[in-house]
C-alpha cells in the first residue's frame, strides 16, 4: 500500500489522477492540498471538495499557496481547462470545507506522522511543498519520495520552448524542491507526451462508472477539444494521471538521474536541467545538490490499461 498526499489545482487531468488515487487499491490518499495554476487556489479548492464529494469519500483537503514566491501570478489557462476548471461542466458549490490547516503544515503534520511512508504527489506548481520545507526541513529524511509531474528534460516545452506550465508557474519554488535531500522524481512532458487517452476510452468510462465517469467524459472533451486544436492528435495527453502511475507501478517507466537545477530568470526560465553526463561543473548553483530522478520512458499501452481499470472497476460500483 502506497500512503500518498495528492498536491494539485483542479483542472481536468488532475480529476483523472485525484479519481485513480482514489480507486486504485495500492494507494491510500491521505489528503489532497491545494494551489494556484489551472485556477486559482480557491476555485482549486472548491473544485478538489467537490471532487470528494462526487466519489462519495472523506477525504481532508487543505488550502495551499495563492501566488508564486517571487514573480508574478501568470494568467490562468482557462483555454484548457475552462474558466473553473473543468472545461464547459459547471458543478454545484461543494458542502464540505477544506481543513483549518494550511496545505503546507498538512503536509508537515502528515510526514511527521507517518515517517518513511508517505510519497508527496504533486501535479501543480510547487509552492506548497517549498512551504513545507521552509515550516519544517527534516521532513526532507522522512518523505518516502517526491514524484511531480512537471518540467521536461529532452524534450520541447509546452509553455516556453523550454519549459513545461507547472515549472513555469513556480520557478523559483520547483528549483527549491529539486535542491532539497529528498527522492524526487519528474514525471514531465518527455514521458506525458507519449500517452494519449482517446474519445473512445472516456465513453467507456462514462457507460461503466455511474458515479464520476460521465462528469470525466464531459469534462475530458474540453481537454481533447483543446490538444486536438494544437497537436495533430485525437485525444488528450495523460499528464497528471502518469505521476500517480508511477507510484503505483514505476516499472511502467525508465528513468534517468542527475542534479537538477531550475532556470529562475532569463529566456529559459521554467527550464528544469539535469546534469546527465558527470561533468564537474564550475557553476556554484550546482554544488551540494542530490541526484534526482526523471522519466524518459513509458509504455504507454500500460499506464493507459491502469487509468481505464482504475475507472471502471469496482470500487466505483
Amino acid at each position: 500500500m502506497n500512503k500518498i498526499i495528492l498536491d494539485t489545482d483542479p483542472g481536468i487531468d488532475d480529476a483523472m489522477a485525484i479519481f485513480t488515487a482514489m480507486a486504485h487499491p495500492q494507494i491510500e490518499l491521505l489528503g489532497l492540498t491545494t494551489t494556484f495554476g489551472n485556477v486559482s487556489v480557491e476555485q482549486a479548492t472548491l473544485n478538489a471538495l467537490s471532487l470528494v464529494e462526487m466519489a462519495g469519500l472523506d477525504i481532508p483537503v487543505a488550502r495551499g499557496v495563492a501566488t508564486p514566491w517571487v514573480m508574478d501570478l501568470n494568467p490562468f489557462p482557462d483555454f484548457v481547462h475552462g474558466v473553473e476548471g473543468f472545461g464547459e461542466v459547471k458543478l454545484a458549490a461543494p458542502k464540505r470545507t477544506a481543513v483549518p490547516q494550511s496545505a503546507a503544515q498538512f503536509i508537515v503534520d502528515q510526514v511527521n506522522a507517518n515517517p518513511g511512508e508517505i510519497s508527496l504527489v504533486a501535479i501543480g506548481p510547487l509552492g506548497n511543498l517549498a512551504a513545507a520545507l521552509q515550516i519544517d526541513p527534516s521532513i526532507t529524511t522522512k518523505v518516502k519520495q517526491v514524484v511531480l509531474m512537471g518540467g521536461v528534460i529532452g524534450g520541447d516545452g509546452n509553455v516556453s520552448p523550454v519549459a513545461e506550465a507547472n515549472i513555469l508557474s513556480d520557478p523559483h519554488a520547483a528549483d527549491k524542491v529539486m535542491a532539497a535531500a529528498w527522492p524526487v522524481v519528474i514525471v514531465g512532458l518527455d514521458v506525458t507526451h507519449q500517452v494519449i487517452l482517446n474519445k473512445a476510452l472516456f465513453a467507456k468510462i462514462a457507460a461503466e462508472n455511474a458515479k464520476v465517469g460521465q462528469f470525466m467524459a464531459d469534462a475530458a472533451k474540453f481537454y481533447i477539444d483543446f490538444y486536438s486544436s494544437i497537436r495533430d492528435i485525437d485525444g488528450c495527453y495523460a499528464h497528471d494521471v502518469s505521476a500517480v502511475a508511477y507510484v503505483i507501478d514505476p516499472e511502467i517507466f525508465g528513468t534517468i538521474e542527475g542534479e537538477v537545477c531550475v532556470a529562475t530568470e532569463g529566456v529559459a526560465i521554467g527550464q528544469t536541467i539535469m546534469s546527465r553526463f558527470g561533468i564537474p561543473y564550475p557553476l556554484t548553483f550546482w554544488t551540494g545538490r542530490p541526484k534526482q530522478k526523471a522519466c524518459m520512458e513509458v509504455d504507454s499501452n500500460k499506464l493507459i490499461a491502469l487509468f481505464e481499470t482504475s475507472m471502471t472497476g469496482d470500487f466505483w460500483k
